[in-house]
């Protein structure tokens, strides 16, 4: 009797808590959605609402709201698995593949370090890492609902947000194992390695014989409930089978939504669990804000601040440098790069895996919130101001910068569009070796590490030497071993940038007479050189420099990395000031091919002024003509005025004017009725540039 008096309770103080979590929440939720803004910050304030650090009467039971949101998670990363799929994955490309691994490498390198500033260890520091790195998707697909913001760019920002979602998955994975309390030997790191290698193996392998074949067969039956019960069910059941091998279950649930999304059918399954999801997600996001303390917050508002600020500069600026050096525009890289500066439920969710497993206290977890609910209010903001801020940075850069900026985009957007089909095998080779030469860095700086009370005790033995002697050749001995590795990194960072080079802009041969001819693409290639192993070093060197952090002196690494960047940067510097006058000559070869077709007539000059200009121009993109119509809202303006370049990202390098030309025209050059401008840059960025000089006033002010 007792023991049923007992259970019943427990159920009624089950139900009291359910019900005073959906109410409150919905409640705030309803609250923010009238506000316009993000329902997340409801349920965060829910959260805080019938937490126990705000004294309001509606406190709810912490240990069951944790259970349920342990459900949340569940789902959560269920749908976020359904939205992965490997097609996907292959259809967004290097850039999205590019920019998420240099960001997430250095925000992790920057989160800890700043835990290292605070006096954090190494455990609590990675972790720190670890919640700065992901971005947020359900803030950003919001936020682009809400603005209604759609184009190109969107796609290779939701492209990025699937890499990070993966390197989530793999952060939580590793920072769970490395929570277990084993010591942390070079031998237990393999192991850890293999064991995870093996696991995530034999469950795909069979995932994908069985998971896909079994979602058709439930969503044939045509019964939505069957479809939601089953669907729930492989996603509990892949959750459990990773937590028994003592992974998260974030990583079973995760996986078993990319298995579903291998089916087919996922639309249909992720539309009936959506309803499910969003019930447990909410349940999770409101037992996140039941453990901000404010008060916490308030005494270490330093620590958030200083959080605050790496996360904005630092994803602002690493994704817009990492989508520049894959050819995007400008604009379309500071725009992605202001979309991705905020942090969200994958930052709760590696705060919550270190606090259960008591490797981080509610400091980290509190910060972490703070720092996300004040990104999710900025995020529509820096979304807004990105294109603004796009056209300012473009003022901003010296010229030489400027005309590079430009045509690096068609450089780039024409060596995508040449087969490479004789080139593929060197390529994968010469990526192969460098794969090898960071593995084998990064072994030796791992091991040398945490061997190195070992190795200093038998070389001891054996040389009679002080402590701090053999130490010091220890690591003598260890950057001996590495430093052929580095070497070959940054040699095959060059030899890779010369044959991409080479295959946009290919090495003049000899002529029929047997003389060599003349290499008219001699200044952009070898500027594409040193601008692609800029980007090689970088997609190598930052994530290296991430990893090896926490077995390195303070700044050693990155040290070196920054030694690397400032070699290859005097010879980028000196090719981009080729550049100029490379563009200046190629200018006046366009020049006298608008005169000349000027004189052959106005029909000819539309279709076919440049080219035979286009023939001997190289690193130019194309460049084609544009008249300015009279009528249009360009004429009377400067280039700096109708902000061509910061809008499109396309540039001018000539204008025809009568009987006279104008040889790379600076931002305050105006333009003028009749006027013919030789426009270089992508495809897309030479339309738009089209569209803008033809607007007319009528069409700007509807």
């Amino acid at each position: 009797m007792t023991g049923d008096l007992g259970s019943m309770h427990d159920a009624h103080e089950f139900l009291q808590t359910l019900a005073i979590v959906l109410c409150v929440a919905a409640v705030t939720t309803v609250v923010f959605q009238r506000l316009r803004q993000p329902v997340v910050l409801g349920y965060l304030l829910a959260g805080m609402v019938v937490g126990p650090y705000v004294a309001i009467p509606l406190t709810a039971d912490r240990d069951t709201v944790q259970t349920l949101a342990e459900i949340g998670v569940i789902l959560l990363m269920f749908s976020l698995g359904i939205e992965f799929s490997l097609s996907k994955l292959l259809r967004v490309g290097p850039t999205a593949l590019f920019v998420a691994i240099v960001q997430c490498s250095l925000m992790l390198w920057l989160g800890y370090m700043v835990g290292q500033a605070f006096g954090w260890t190494w455990l609590q520091s990675l972790y720190a890492g670890a919640v700065i790195a992901i971005s947020s998707t359900t803030i950003i697909v919001k936020a682009f609902e809400e603005q209604r913001i759609k184009g190109d760019f969107t796609h290779i920002v939701f492209g990025i947000l699937i890499v990070e979602d993966l390197i989530a998955i793999l952060l939580i994975t590793v920072l769970t194992v490395l929570s277990s309390g084993e010591q942390l030997t070079a031998m237990t790191v393999a192991q850890t390695a293999g064991r995870l290698a093996a696991f995530l193996a034999i469950l795909l392998v069979i995932g994908l014989f069985t998971v896909p074949r079994l979602i058709r067969a439930v969503v044939w039956l045509d019964r939505p409930e069957t479809t939601v019960v089953a669907s729930v069910g492989l996603a509990f059941g892949f959750a459990l089978l990773a937590a028994a091998f003592e992974y998260s279950v974030a990583l079973g649930a995760f996986l078993a939504g990319a298995l579903v999304a291998e089916s087919g059918v996922e639309k249909k399954v992720e539309h009936l669990v959506q309803p499910v999801r969003d019930i447990f997600a909410a349940i999770f996001f409101v037992s996140v804000g039941m453990i901000i303390d404010p008060a916490m917050i308030v005494d270490h508002w330093l620590l958030v601040l200083v959080f605050l600020i790496v996360v904005v500069l630092g994803k602002v600026i690493s994704v817009t440098l990492g989508a520049f050096l894959t050819g995007q525009s400008i604009q379309t890289s500071v725009k992605a790069g202001m979309s991705l500066a905020q942090i969200g439920e994958f930052s709760f969710i590696i705060a919550g895996v270190g606090l259960s497993l008591g490797a981080t206290d509610e400091l980290l977890y509190s910060a972490a919130v703070a720092v996300s609910g004040i990104t999710t209010l900025l995020t529509p903001w820096l979304i807004r101001v990105a294109q603004p801020t796009a056209a300012w940075v473009d003022r901003k850069l010296p010229r030489s910068l400027q005309t590079f900026a430009a045509l690096y985009a068609s450089w780039m957007e024409q060596l995508r569009s040449r087969p490479a089909d004789n080139q593929s095998g060197r390529f994968r080779r010469a990526i192969r070796w460098i794969i090898v030469d960071a593995v084998i860095v990064v072994a030796v700086v791992i091991g040398a590490s945490v061997e190195m009370d070992r190795i200093v005790a038998l070389a001891q033995s054996r040389l009679n030497l002080s402590e701090r002697t053999t130490r010091l050749l220890v690591v003598a001995g260890a950057a001996l071993i590495s430093a052929p590795f580095w070497i070959g990194l940054v040699r095959m960072a060059r030899y890779l940038g010369f044959e991409l080079a080479t295959l946009a802009f290919p090495v003049a041969g000899l002529s029929e007479a047997g003389y060599k001819q003349l290499d008219l693409a001699a200044a952009p290639r070898r500027l594409l050189i040193v601008t692609l192993q800029l980007a090689i070093v970088l997609a190598i060197g930052v994530p290296l420099i991430a990893i090896t952090q926490p077995f390195l002196p303070p700044f050693r690494g990155a040290a070196v990395l920054l030694f690397v960047l400032l070699l290859l940067a005097i010879p980028f510097w000196r090719g981009a000031t080729n550049l100029q006058g490379h563009t200046r000559a190629a200018a006046e070869v366009l020049a006298d091919a608008l005169a000349r077709q000027t004189r052959i007539g106005r029909e000819s000059k539309e279709s076919h002024a440049l080219d035979d200009a286009n023939q001997v121009l190289a690193g130019m993109g194309s460049p084609v003509p544009v008249e300015v119509q009279p009528g249009t809202t360009a004429v009377g303006k400067t280039l700096a005025e109708i902000r061509l370049r910061g809008l499109t990202g396309a540039t001018v390098l000539a204008i025809r004017r009568g009987d006279e030309s104008v040889l790379v025209p600076s931002g305050h050059e105006r333009l003028q009725s009749g006027d013919v401008l030789a426009i270089a840059g992508t495809h897309y960025a030479v339309e738009t540039a089209k569209d803008l000089l033809s607007a007319r006033e009528t069409a700007m002010s509807s």
